[in-house]
């Protein structure tokens, strides 16, 4: 709502430069009448230079809910005085106490520093200046980028390893806390184009191209190693993959008991066998639940790549011509693996 290019950040904006300060309420005009006292009435479209005008008045200025009209301005606002701030101007400290007895998004402009500082449910942010996030962004872009080349360099390496039937815990562990980290690296970037709004549209692009493909490979990895293969247990792992603390990530010990082994597992010497989710997930045109078909009939990627031509196309739902498909995608994935392994090395 306040992110550039929006009607009401240009009328902040202009407050800003203005150097008069103001304090904005924006929620429901009826749930928040009892903490008004006088004020004027006006019931007008917003504008970013009616904004500008009425700010030049003392007192608070109230916006509905989406902030499209002027309720009211020149309010004084009365919240519970028992309610702790840690602020120590008039308005700040207002504006804090609303936003905790209150569900509006309260925001303070400070006449002398200029500074726009939003509150929501208590909590206080302070909007920074644009270059200041976008030199974020585009540093929290380059770490991704090593992030996402490091992911793609051990999932390649587990690729091979899977062919060659050497794969270990420790490999697919790797995998998923490489994805699960660019994930978060991703959300990161995320928060800082939602505050940039229509200037950070170059960045959105950007994290949209690094990003494909992570959230397929952390599930079908989670399906292919999960202990358990039960319906619903691999939602309710990524679930705890997610919401694991960023120490316990790094954990490999945690990460081995959230798919179901024994923490105090050595995970180097554990070998491991995927179930083929991860590998024909990267063959082109063929549906998820062909996939879900396959792995259920052969159980393993071993068994796959053992199974004669007839076997596999009696599968339900791949018949003569997905056999062959399947059989040339396989072959394709292994020699690219092995050129890229080659670069790599």
């Amino acid at each position: 709502m306040v992110a550039p290019g929006t009607a009401l950040r240009e009328g902040l904006d202009h407050i800003v430069h203005a150097r008069t300060g103001a304090l904005l309420v924006i929620g429901e005009h009826d749930e928040l009448s009892f903490l008004f006292s006088g004020g004027i009435k006006l019931d007008v479209d917003y504008t970013p230079p009616l904004l500008y005008q009425v700010a030049k008045m003392d007192g608070a200025i109230v916006l509905n809910v989406n902030a499209t009209r002027i309720t009211m301005a020149n309010v004084q606002l009365m919240p519970d005085p028992t309610i702790l701030s840690l602020e120590t101007g008039t308005r700040h400290r207002t504006a804090e106490r609303v936003s905790k007895q209150t569900d509006a998004l309260v925001v303070a402009i400070s006449q002398r520093r200029e500074v726009v500082s939003l509150y929501v449910d208590g909590t206080k942010y302070v909007l920074e200046d644009i270059p200041v996030v976008l030199a974020k962004a585009n540093q929290a872009l380059a770490t991704l980028d090593k992030y996402r080349a490091r992911l793609d360099q051990v999932s390649t390496r587990l690729t091979a390893l899977e062919f060659e039937g050497g794969a270990t815990l420790h490999d697919v562990l790797t995998v998923l806390q490489r994805a699960e980290l660019v994930t978060r690296m991703g959300v990161e970037i995320e928060r800082h184009i939602v505050e940039l709004g229509t200037e950070g549209r170059l960045i959105e692009m950007q994290l949209e191209e690094t990003m494909v493909g992570t959230a397929a490979e952390k599930a079908t990895l989670v399906s292919d190693y999960l202990a358990d293969p039960s319906p619903g247990a691999q939602p309710s792992a990524l679930e705890t993959i997610a919401r694991l603390a960023h120490q316990d990530l790094l954990d490999f010990g945690r990460l081995a008991e959230v798919l179901g082994y024994d923490r105090k597992l050595n995970t180097l010497d554990y070998p491991v066998s995927p179930r083929g989710h991860r590998i024909l997930g990267r063959i082109p045109r063929l549906p998820k639940l062909v996939v879900s078909s396959i792995v259920a009939e052969f159980g393993g990627l071993d068994e796959l790549l053992a199974a004669t031509d007839a076997e596999l196309e009696a599968v339900e739902g791949v018949g003569e011509i997905r056999a062959k498909d399947i059989r040339e995608g396989l072959r394709r994935l292994q020699e690219i693996n092995l050129v890229d392994r080659y670069l790599q090395t």
